[in-house]
């Protein structure tokens, strides 16, 4: 018979003697406990304990690997937000581990889907048959690898999807492919190290769910951002044992030197709105979990444009998300995390709350002390845009960079000011609430829309394959074809295209802040024009390896631009410059010079479309000791002369990257003449050192 057992450890966890069950409910009238064997049949128990909204129990004999799930009692009353439906099997939302695969069915629904309006009846159909069940594990193993420990300084985050990268890699073995296991693999390995970056960023890896309009398109979430489960690897993503092979690739990566970090989902579920099905949380307890109108309970509050949104202002809900991410740093060996939809995170009843509790409890946990903290700070709900305004630990996805990076080398007019302060880290956003330059993740390109490729191949979406009439994406993507849109065979436009896709890595790596690369845009992979590619999971969403043939030099430039990156002081230091000098006399600590070499005057900002920018010598100022740099940047349409001053009596500069040639050339000038749409930088070498 099963015991009480203790509410003090959510999940199912086996000891010697059983296993001890717990599940958070605090509307339920009475939770069972079932039991499955091999062939589907089931045992149920009623769990005999509950303490403060805890339901739990201890079965003696129950050993690891017992397949499970919970069937909750209570009220039926969905215009109140209850919706409990015993006839639903649901997961545990503290499960380790799931077998099977979600089967959609009209079974799946909580809900009679004939029920006239809003006079819901339930649907009294078992879900056990088409969904996962939970597996009975032992106490959370302890992770025992070594840590990359890499300075927020030197961060270079790398964003890619665990499927994507390797599903037409050349050298990756047929049953690696889209795995964890394909990340492991040691080509893979030698490629991003190579590369030089620090940080690998996975899209989400939880065990997730298809929706149902893309099941009947013949689609697939290929992105992942429709968690079920918080503490479960996707079971796609493994041949056998997700949570061992997830760990032995975090391992294979942290033994390159390189760190991990995921993107997680703590905005809504996979439940979807109130039509979607009832697989966990919903069952559960809908009004603890999920946020729903105050005075029309019935109705959910759709923040993200999911149809559900998490209710992080409850304390177990914040409870269920510390202990997440606890579960994945300390015991998955995850290095930190970037939370999408962060807002959603920190809103209230009135909206976002930079102070909120689950903000600075992730921020203060002890446990978590080590992790880096990521926020996408937007959301699609009222307010939803928060740039800037996360707590002093949390840096965040910069979109006003990445917008502005992409207006002036397309070439509007107006962008120098706003270049100004993204290239300098933005502390017009950051600097304010005492963050540092690194707090501004720098990206031009991301998962969510065009590649680089496409960003200088195309001016309209082409997103028809996903079944929304080209209505989904991003409309204003700051891009250009160039002439032609798509592919083309005109020579000219090729090489201006390349041009202005090393002009933009270039500028982001030469960048105050910490620059982010979408996997990918080194090898020039396209996705044919489609800027939402979430539904892709096909050749359109993964990467064409194809790239390392067709231009190997394009991906040893951008080698040579993220080694060039940790010869510059000025991307290291964790402060803002701001044109100071210590007597008011000579260079000061940052410039921003006129083409022909003297500073820049208020007309010149709004005039031009040609900029240099200039970091004086640092020895002497603190322990970054490097070369002075000159970033020379002309968006225009036509040539221009470039000038640089003499910043010692013994010294010269020497170009050592330039966007419009193969090889830098011309050491040992002052002067230069820039080609439309090119980029150069030069660092200052005084005699006595030696060249870098």
């Amino acid at each position: 018979m099963i015991e009480e057992g203790s509410p003090h450890c959510l999940g199912a966890r086996c000891d010697a003697g059983g296993a001890h069950f717990a599940v958070y409910s605090s509307g339920a009238e009475a939770v069972e406990l079932c039991l499955f064997d091999a062939d589907g049949r089931q045992t149920c128990y009623t769990l005999p304990g509950e303490t403060d909204g805890v339901w739990h129990g201890y079965l003696p004999g129950c050993q690891q690997g017992q397949r499970y799930g919970y069937r909750v009692h209570g009220p039926w009353a969905p215009g109140s937000g209850l919706r409990f439906n015993p006839s639903k099997l649901l997961i545990d939302p503290y499960a380790r581990s799931l077998e099977g695969s979600f089967r959609w069915s009209g079974a799946l629904y909580d809900y009679d889907r004939t029920s006239p309006g809003d006079a819901l009846q339930p649907n009294l159909t078992d879900s056990a048959p088409y969904m996962p069940k939970c597996l009975v594990t032992g106490p959370d193993e302890a992770w025992s690898g070594s840590r990359p420990h890499i300075p927020w300084e030197e961060a270079i985050i790398y964003e890619a999807n665990v499927r994507g990268y390797t599903m037409m890699h050349p050298d990756i073995p047929d049953k690696e492919r889209g795995k964890f296991r394909g990340l492991s693999n040691g080509r893979i390995l030698e490629y991003l190290k190579a590369l030089g970056i620090t940080s690998l960023e996975l899209m989400p890896v939880h065990e997730m769910i298809d929706e149902g309009f893309l099941i009947g398109r013949d689609l697939r979430n290929f992105w992942g951002y429709n968690s079920i489960n918080f503490f479960t690897p996707e079971k796609s993503y493994a041949d056998q044992d997700a949570v061992g092979e997830f760990r032995e690739m975090v391992n294979a990566i942290h033994d390159a030197g390189i760190e991990v970090i995921l993107d997680v989902v703590y905005n809504h579920t996979g439940e979807g709105g109130g039509n979607g099905p009832t697989l966990s949380f919903r069952g559960i307890d809908n009004l603890s979990y999920y946020r729903t109108e105050p005075d029309d309970p019935g109705r959910y509050i759709n923040d993200t444009g999911c149809g559900n949104t998490i209710n992080n202002d409850h304390p177990r809900v914040q409870a269920m998300v510390l202990d997440s991410l606890v579960y994945w740093h300390r015991h998955m060996g995850v290095d930190g995390f970037r939370f999408d939809l962060a807002p959603i995170l920190g809103r209230t009843q009135t909206g976002f709350d930079p102070a909120h509790a689950l903000l600075h409890k992730i921020s203060d946990e002890p446990e978590l002390a080590g992790a880096r903290l990521i926020a996408e700070p937007w959301d699609p709900g009222p307010g939803g845009y928060q740039l800037g305004q996360f707590p002093p630990r949390w840096a965040e996805w910069n979109d006003n960079y990445r917008d502005t990076i992409r207006r002036f080398w397309r070439g509007d007019q107006g962008q120098l000011p706003t270049l100004a302060r993204r290239l300098h880290g933005s502390a017009d956003i950051f600097e304010s609430s005492g963050r540092p330059p690194q707090a501004s993740i720098n990206f031009v390109t991301s998962h969510d829309g065009y590649t680089l490729y496409d960003l200088v191949s195309y001016e309209q979406r082409h997103n028809e394959a996903n079944g929304e009439d080209n209505r989904d994406g991003h409309q204003h993507n700051f891009s250009s074809n160039y002439g032609v849109e798509g592919e083309t065979r005109d020579a000219d436009i090729k090489r201006l295209r390349r041009k202005q896709s090393m002009n933009m890595l270039a500028t982001l790596l030469m960048s105050k802040g910490t620059p982010m690369l979408l996997a990918g845009d080194e090898l020039g992979n396209s996705q044919r024009g489609n800027n939402n590619a979430y539904a892709q999971d096909n050749e359109t969403g993964w990467i064409d390896w194809s790239g390392l043939d067709k231009d190997p030099l394009f991906l040893e430039q951008v080698r040579k631009l993220i080694a060039l990156r940790g010869k510059m002081a000025h991307t290291r230091r964790a402060s803002y410059l701001h044109g100071l000098d210590d007597d008011g006399d000579g260079w000061r600590d940052i410039e921003w010079l006129q083409p022909a070499g003297k500073r820049m005057f208020e007309h010149h900002w709004q005039e031009d479309l040609a900029i240099t920018v200039l970091f004086p010598d640092s020895s002497t100022a603190d322990e970054l000791a490097s070369p002075a740099v000159a970033i020379m940047m002309n968006a225009g349409h036509t040539e221009r002369d470039f000038k640089l001053p003499q910043l010692s009596p013994q010294g010269s500069w020497e170009i050592v990257f330039n966007s419009a040639e193969d090889r830098p050339a011309e050491t040992g000038k002052r002067s230069w003449v820039l080609p439309a749409q090119a980029l150069v930088c030069a660092l200052y070498q005084k005699t006595e050192h030696a060249s870098v």
